[in-house]
Protein backbone atom coordinates (compact mmCIF):
# COMPACT_ATOMS: atom_id res chain seq x y z
CA UNK A 1 0.00 0.00 0.00
CA UNK A 2 2.51 2.54 0.65
CA UNK A 3 3.85 1.89 -2.75
CA UNK A 4 0.42 2.20 -4.63
CA UNK A 5 -0.14 5.31 -2.34
CA UNK A 6 3.00 6.74 -3.71
CA UNK A 7 2.36 6.45 -6.95
CA UNK A 8 -0.97 7.85 -6.71
CA UNK A 9 -0.28 10.63 -4.74
CA UNK A 10 2.79 11.64 -7.22
CA UNK A 11 0.59 11.38 -10.08
CA UNK A 12 -2.10 13.44 -8.82
CA UNK A 13 0.15 15.95 -6.68
CA UNK A 14 1.62 16.63 -10.69
CA UNK A 15 -1.66 16.69 -12.46
CA UNK A 16 -2.96 19.22 -10.25
CA UNK A 17 0.30 21.58 -10.07
CA UNK A 18 0.08 21.36 -13.86
CA UNK A 19 -3.53 22.22 -14.20
CA UNK A 20 -2.94 25.53 -11.24
CA UNK A 21 0.28 26.52 -13.22
CA UNK A 22 -2.42 26.48 -16.50
CA UNK A 23 -4.78 28.50 -14.36
CA UNK A 24 -2.53 30.90 -13.09
CA UNK A 25 -0.55 32.02 -15.82
CA UNK A 26 -4.22 32.21 -17.72
CA UNK A 27 -5.14 34.22 -14.76
CA UNK A 28 -1.74 36.58 -14.94
CA UNK A 29 -2.73 37.01 -18.36
CA UNK A 30 -5.94 38.36 -17.82
CA UNK A 31 -4.91 40.68 -14.95
CA UNK A 32 -1.93 42.14 -17.09
CA UNK A 33 -4.20 43.17 -19.41
CA UNK A 34 -6.64 44.90 -17.24
CA UNK A 35 -3.73 46.57 -15.35
CA UNK A 36 -2.29 47.99 -18.69
CA UNK A 37 -5.36 49.98 -19.11
CA UNK A 38 -4.97 50.77 -15.20
CA UNK A 39 -1.22 52.25 -16.43
CA UNK A 40 -2.58 53.76 -19.12
CA UNK A 41 -5.29 55.49 -16.65
CA UNK A 42 -3.04 56.63 -13.76
CA UNK A 43 0.08 57.16 -15.27
CA UNK A 44 0.24 60.86 -14.11
CA UNK A 45 0.59 59.08 -10.34
CA UNK A 46 3.17 56.82 -11.05
CA UNK A 47 1.03 53.62 -11.33
CA UNK A 48 3.73 51.70 -13.58
CA UNK A 49 4.95 48.44 -14.66
CA UNK A 50 6.72 47.82 -10.78
CA UNK A 51 3.48 48.57 -8.89
CA UNK A 52 1.20 46.93 -11.50
CA UNK A 53 3.08 43.65 -11.27
CA UNK A 54 3.23 43.70 -7.72
CA UNK A 55 -0.30 43.86 -7.42
CA UNK A 56 -0.98 40.78 -9.88
CA UNK A 57 1.28 39.01 -7.71
CA UNK A 58 -0.55 40.11 -4.58
CA UNK A 59 -3.38 38.73 -6.12
CA UNK A 60 -2.21 34.86 -7.08
CA UNK A 61 -3.40 33.69 -3.45
CA UNK A 62 -6.63 35.13 -3.90
CA UNK A 63 -6.63 33.05 -7.36
CA UNK A 64 -4.92 30.03 -5.99
CA UNK A 65 -7.90 29.98 -3.36
CA UNK A 66 -10.32 29.66 -5.64
CA UNK A 67 -9.37 27.36 -8.42
CA UNK A 68 -7.52 24.77 -5.84
CA UNK A 69 -10.39 22.73 -5.70
CA UNK A 70 -11.47 22.83 -9.30
CA UNK A 71 -7.79 21.90 -9.78
CA UNK A 72 -7.68 19.11 -7.78
CA UNK A 73 -10.88 17.66 -9.73
CA UNK A 74 -9.21 18.17 -13.28
CA UNK A 75 -5.95 16.52 -12.17
CA UNK A 76 -7.38 13.63 -9.95
CA UNK A 77 -10.13 12.88 -12.74
CA UNK A 78 -7.31 13.10 -15.38
CA UNK A 79 -5.35 10.71 -13.22
CA UNK A 80 -7.95 8.15 -12.89
CA UNK A 81 -8.88 8.12 -15.88
CA UNK A 82 -5.50 7.74 -17.73
CA UNK A 83 -4.94 4.55 -15.07
CA UNK A 84 -8.35 2.48 -16.12
CA UNK A 85 -7.07 3.77 -19.89
CA UNK A 86 -4.19 2.12 -19.97
CA UNK A 87 -5.19 -0.56 -17.26
CA UNK A 88 -3.18 0.27 -14.65
CA UNK A 89 -5.48 0.37 -11.91
CA UNK A 90 -6.52 -2.74 -12.66
CA UNK A 91 -3.48 -3.84 -12.47
CA UNK A 92 -3.95 -2.29 -8.76
CA UNK A 93 -7.46 -3.95 -8.25
CA UNK A 94 -5.94 -7.17 -8.69
CA UNK A 95 -2.50 -6.48 -6.20
CA UNK A 96 -5.12 -5.84 -3.66
CA UNK A 97 -6.56 -2.14 -3.78
CA UNK A 98 -10.32 -2.78 -2.76
CA UNK A 99 -12.79 -0.19 -3.20
CA UNK A 100 -12.93 1.07 -0.10
CA UNK A 101 -8.94 1.11 0.43
CA UNK A 102 -8.93 3.37 -2.89
CA UNK A 103 -11.56 5.72 -1.46
CA UNK A 104 -9.46 5.79 2.07
CA UNK A 105 -6.33 6.52 0.09
CA UNK A 106 -7.88 9.46 -1.96
CA UNK A 107 -9.66 10.67 0.75
CA UNK A 108 -6.35 10.95 2.48
CA UNK A 109 -5.11 12.73 -0.25
CA UNK A 110 -8.44 15.33 -0.46
CA UNK A 111 -8.07 16.16 3.06
CA UNK A 112 -4.53 16.88 2.25
CA UNK A 113 -5.59 19.51 0.04
CA UNK A 114 -8.39 20.80 2.24
CA UNK A 115 -5.97 21.71 4.86
CA UNK A 116 -3.88 23.67 2.34
CA UNK A 117 -6.83 25.09 0.93
CA UNK A 118 -8.11 26.10 4.30
CA UNK A 119 -4.65 27.81 5.46
CA UNK A 120 -4.56 29.85 1.81
CA UNK A 121 -7.52 31.21 2.36
CA UNK A 122 -7.55 32.15 6.42
CA UNK A 123 -4.19 33.31 6.47
CA UNK A 124 -2.15 34.02 2.99
CA UNK A 125 -4.80 35.20 0.62
CA UNK A 126 -6.60 37.65 2.95
CA UNK A 127 -3.27 39.27 3.72
CA UNK A 128 -2.28 39.34 0.65
CA UNK A 129 -5.77 40.51 -0.71
CA UNK A 130 -5.65 43.20 1.81
CA UNK A 131 -2.76 44.43 0.93
CA UNK A 132 -3.10 44.25 -2.82
CA UNK A 133 -6.13 46.52 -2.17
CA UNK A 134 -3.58 49.08 0.02
CA UNK A 135 -1.08 49.45 -2.81
CA UNK A 136 -3.57 50.32 -5.81
CA UNK A 137 -5.27 52.97 -3.61
CA UNK A 138 -2.10 54.35 -3.38
CA UNK A 139 -1.87 54.88 -6.72
CA UNK A 140 -5.98 55.11 -7.72
CA UNK A 141 -6.93 57.11 -4.76
CA UNK A 142 -8.63 55.80 -1.38
CA UNK A 143 -10.97 52.33 -0.83
CA UNK A 144 -14.84 53.78 -0.20
CA UNK A 145 -18.12 52.78 -1.08
CA UNK A 146 -20.96 54.95 -2.41
CA UNK A 147 -21.20 58.41 -1.61
CA UNK A 148 -20.92 58.23 1.63
CA UNK A 149 -18.61 55.39 2.92
CA UNK A 150 -19.24 52.91 5.42
CA UNK A 151 -21.18 52.57 8.52
CA UNK A 152 -20.90 51.16 12.07
CA UNK A 153 -22.78 50.81 15.19
CA UNK A 154 -21.44 49.89 18.67
CA UNK A 155 -23.65 49.47 22.18
CA UNK A 156 -21.59 50.79 25.19
CA UNK A 157 -22.58 50.68 28.72
CA UNK A 158 -22.88 54.73 28.23
CA UNK A 159 -24.40 54.78 25.52
CA UNK A 160 -24.96 53.68 21.69
CA UNK A 161 -22.64 54.89 18.71
CA UNK A 162 -22.95 55.09 14.96
CA UNK A 163 -19.99 55.68 13.60
CA UNK A 164 -18.91 56.58 9.99
CA UNK A 165 -16.16 56.18 7.89
CA UNK A 166 -15.54 57.81 4.52
CA UNK A 167 -12.36 55.74 3.22
CA UNK A 168 -9.63 53.11 3.91
CA UNK A 169 -6.35 55.32 3.19
CA UNK A 170 -3.24 53.74 1.33
CA UNK A 171 -1.59 53.02 4.64
CA UNK A 172 -4.22 51.62 6.57
CA UNK A 173 -5.40 54.64 8.58
CA UNK A 174 -9.41 55.86 7.95
CA UNK A 175 -9.95 59.16 6.33
CA UNK A 176 -13.02 61.53 7.19
CA UNK A 177 -14.73 60.01 10.63
CA UNK A 178 -18.26 60.70 11.99
CA UNK A 179 -19.02 59.31 15.21
CA UNK A 180 -22.25 59.62 16.50
CA UNK A 181 -23.51 59.55 20.02
CA UNK A 182 -27.10 58.53 20.99
CA UNK A 183 -28.34 57.99 24.59
CA UNK A 184 -30.83 55.02 25.53
CA UNK A 185 -33.64 57.34 24.54
CA UNK A 186 -32.15 57.83 21.26
CA UNK A 187 -31.26 61.44 21.57
CA UNK A 188 -27.90 62.62 19.91
CA UNK A 189 -25.52 63.45 22.43
CA UNK A 190 -22.27 64.22 20.55
CA UNK A 191 -20.71 64.49 17.36
CA UNK A 192 -17.21 63.99 16.51
CA UNK A 193 -15.64 64.60 13.61
CA UNK A 194 -11.97 63.48 12.33
CA UNK A 195 -10.26 64.23 9.47
CA UNK A 196 -8.25 60.71 10.01
CA UNK A 197 -8.21 57.83 12.41
CA UNK A 198 -6.08 55.28 13.27
CA UNK A 199 -5.99 51.82 15.31
CA UNK A 200 -3.22 51.14 16.91
CA UNK A 201 -4.34 47.56 18.53
CA UNK A 202 -4.90 48.81 22.28
CA UNK A 203 -8.96 49.06 21.89
CA UNK A 204 -8.99 52.73 20.99
CA UNK A 205 -9.15 54.87 18.00
CA UNK A 206 -6.68 57.59 17.79
CA UNK A 207 -8.55 60.25 15.78
CA UNK A 208 -6.86 63.36 14.39
CA UNK A 209 -7.83 66.61 13.17
CA UNK A 210 -11.32 66.37 15.46
CA UNK A 211 -14.04 68.59 15.70
CA UNK A 212 -16.49 67.57 18.42
CA UNK A 213 -19.68 68.30 19.39
CA UNK A 214 -21.81 68.49 22.39
CA UNK A 215 -25.44 68.89 23.14
CA UNK A 216 -26.91 69.21 26.71
CA UNK A 217 -29.19 66.98 28.31
CA UNK A 218 -32.90 67.34 28.23
CA UNK A 219 -34.48 68.67 30.68
CA UNK A 220 -32.24 71.55 31.44
CA UNK A 221 -33.37 75.08 31.73
CA UNK A 222 -30.50 76.78 29.72
CA UNK A 223 -29.93 74.15 26.85
CA UNK A 224 -26.56 74.68 24.97
CA UNK A 225 -23.91 73.35 22.48
CA UNK A 226 -20.48 72.77 23.17
CA UNK A 227 -18.11 73.11 20.43
CA UNK A 228 -14.29 71.71 20.62
CA UNK A 229 -11.52 71.94 18.54
CA UNK A 230 -9.12 68.75 19.36
CA UNK A 231 -5.68 67.88 17.70
CA UNK A 232 -6.15 64.31 19.00
CA UNK A 233 -8.73 62.62 20.36
CA UNK A 234 -9.06 58.83 21.78
CA UNK A 235 -12.08 57.33 21.52
CA UNK A 236 -12.55 53.58 23.14
CA UNK A 237 -14.24 51.12 21.12
CA UNK A 238 -14.53 47.45 20.10
CA UNK A 239 -14.72 48.04 16.32
CA UNK A 240 -11.36 46.33 14.67
CA UNK A 241 -9.51 47.44 11.60
CA UNK A 242 -10.69 44.40 10.57
CA UNK A 243 -14.17 45.23 10.59
CA UNK A 244 -13.88 48.39 8.98
CA UNK A 245 -12.04 46.51 6.12
CA UNK A 246 -15.65 44.13 5.99
CA UNK A 247 -17.85 47.42 5.75
CA UNK A 248 -15.41 48.72 2.82
CA UNK A 249 -14.54 45.68 0.85
CA UNK A 250 -16.05 42.22 0.22
CA UNK A 251 -16.55 39.97 3.09
CA UNK A 252 -14.73 37.19 1.10
CA UNK A 253 -11.41 38.88 1.61
CA UNK A 254 -11.62 38.58 5.63
CA UNK A 255 -10.35 35.52 7.40
CA UNK A 256 -12.48 33.04 9.29
CA UNK A 257 -11.73 34.55 12.22
CA UNK A 258 -12.35 37.81 11.73
CA UNK A 259 -15.76 36.89 9.79
CA UNK A 260 -16.86 35.28 12.91
CA UNK A 261 -15.93 38.44 15.32
CA UNK A 262 -17.64 40.83 12.80
CA UNK A 263 -20.51 38.76 12.72
CA UNK A 264 -20.77 39.15 16.33
CA UNK A 265 -20.31 42.59 16.65
CA UNK A 266 -23.38 42.75 14.15
CA UNK A 267 -25.50 40.68 16.78
CA UNK A 268 -24.63 42.47 19.67
CA UNK A 269 -25.61 45.72 17.58
CA UNK A 270 -28.85 44.15 16.74
CA UNK A 271 -28.08 44.09 13.24
CA UNK A 272 -28.20 41.69 10.17
CA UNK A 273 -25.77 39.20 9.84
CA UNK A 274 -27.01 37.36 6.94
CA UNK A 275 -25.02 37.71 4.30
CA UNK A 276 -21.95 37.46 6.35
CA UNK A 277 -22.82 34.37 8.50
CA UNK A 278 -23.48 32.93 4.76
CA UNK A 279 -19.89 34.11 3.63
CA UNK A 280 -18.52 32.47 7.39
CA UNK A 281 -19.81 28.81 6.66
CA UNK A 282 -18.71 29.39 3.13
CA UNK A 283 -15.53 29.83 4.07
CA UNK A 284 -15.55 27.26 6.43
CA UNK A 285 -17.32 24.50 3.62
CA UNK A 286 -15.45 25.85 0.89
CA UNK A 287 -12.01 23.72 1.73
CA UNK A 288 -14.01 20.36 2.08
CA UNK A 289 -15.14 20.89 -1.81
CA UNK A 290 -11.51 19.40 -2.24
CA UNK A 291 -12.82 16.20 -0.82
CA UNK A 292 -15.85 16.41 -3.00
CA UNK A 293 -13.75 16.88 -5.95
CA UNK A 294 -11.67 13.66 -5.33
CA UNK A 295 -14.33 11.47 -4.72
CA UNK A 296 -16.26 12.68 -7.52
CA UNK A 297 -13.08 11.87 -9.64
CA UNK A 298 -12.50 8.34 -8.30
CA UNK A 299 -15.73 6.85 -9.98
CA UNK A 300 -13.91 7.85 -13.10
CA UNK A 301 -11.15 5.06 -12.19
CA UNK A 302 -13.74 2.29 -12.42
CA UNK A 303 -14.78 2.93 -15.96
CA UNK A 304 -13.67 0.94 -19.21
CA UNK A 305 -12.25 3.42 -21.85
CA UNK A 306 -12.43 2.69 -25.84
CA UNK A 307 -9.43 3.97 -27.25
CA UNK A 308 -10.22 7.12 -27.89
CA UNK A 309 -12.77 7.73 -25.43
CA UNK A 310 -11.25 8.98 -22.26
CA UNK A 311 -11.25 12.89 -23.33
CA UNK A 312 -15.06 12.63 -23.22
CA UNK A 313 -15.11 11.64 -19.72
CA UNK A 314 -12.77 14.17 -19.05
CA UNK A 315 -14.59 17.15 -20.85
CA UNK A 316 -17.78 15.23 -19.02
CA UNK A 317 -16.11 15.30 -14.96
CA UNK A 318 -14.96 19.20 -15.85
CA UNK A 319 -18.33 20.14 -16.69
CA UNK A 320 -19.82 18.62 -13.47
CA UNK A 321 -16.45 20.30 -11.08
CA UNK A 322 -17.81 23.73 -13.28
CA UNK A 323 -21.56 22.99 -11.56
CA UNK A 324 -20.88 22.52 -8.25
CA UNK A 325 -19.65 25.78 -8.13
CA UNK A 326 -22.03 27.39 -10.22
CA UNK A 327 -24.38 26.10 -8.06
CA UNK A 328 -22.45 26.93 -4.59
CA UNK A 329 -23.27 30.18 -5.98
CA UNK A 330 -26.49 30.28 -6.59
CA UNK A 331 -27.49 28.45 -3.44
CA UNK A 332 -25.33 31.72 -1.56
CA UNK A 333 -27.61 34.34 -3.21
CA UNK A 334 -30.61 32.11 -2.74
CA UNK A 335 -29.88 31.78 0.67
CA UNK A 336 -29.56 35.45 1.20
CA UNK A 337 -32.75 36.50 -0.43
CA UNK A 338 -35.09 33.47 1.14
CA UNK A 339 -33.58 33.68 4.95
CA UNK A 340 -32.23 30.33 4.52
CA UNK A 341 -29.82 28.40 7.91
CA UNK A 342 -26.76 29.83 6.64
CA UNK A 343 -24.46 26.59 7.71
CA UNK A 344 -27.21 24.48 5.33
CA UNK A 345 -26.94 27.01 2.56
CA UNK A 346 -22.97 26.74 2.44
CA UNK A 347 -23.48 23.17 3.13
CA UNK A 348 -26.09 22.04 0.94
CA UNK A 349 -23.65 22.06 -2.67
CA UNK A 350 -21.11 19.83 -1.08
CA UNK A 351 -23.25 17.47 0.56
CA UNK A 352 -25.81 16.68 -2.96
CA UNK A 353 -22.52 16.33 -4.52
CA UNK A 354 -20.97 14.14 -2.28
CA UNK A 355 -23.76 11.78 -2.19
CA UNK A 356 -23.88 11.80 -6.33
CA UNK A 357 -20.47 11.13 -6.19
CA UNK A 358 -20.49 8.24 -3.79
CA UNK A 359 -23.74 6.54 -5.40
CA UNK A 360 -21.76 7.06 -8.79
CA UNK A 361 -18.79 5.06 -7.12
CA UNK A 362 -21.05 2.11 -5.40
CA UNK A 363 -22.43 1.25 -8.77
CA UNK A 364 -19.90 1.54 -10.67
CA UNK A 365 -18.43 -1.25 -8.05
CA UNK A 366 -21.69 -3.59 -7.91
CA UNK A 367 -21.62 -3.03 -11.37
CA UNK A 368 -18.37 -3.87 -12.70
Amino acid sequence: MKTIRRLIYGEVIYAVSFVILGFLSLFFFFDLIEEIQAMERFAATGYGVAPALAYIALMIPSHLYQLLPIAVLIGTIFVMARLAHNSEFTILRTSGLSPWLALKTLSLLGLGFVVLTFAIGDYLSPLADRSAQLLKARYQGNITVGQTGAWLREKQAEGRYSVNVGALQPDGGMQGVRIFEFDEQGFLMSMTQAQTARLPGDGAWQLSGVDRTEFSLRGQANAEIKRTHLETYRWQSEITSEMVSAALLKPDRMSTIALFQYIQHLDANAQSSQRYEIEFWRKVFYPLSCLVMVVLALPFAYLHFRSSGITAYVFGGVMAGISFFLLNNVFGYMGNLQNWQPWLTAALPGMIYSLLSLAAFGWLVLRR
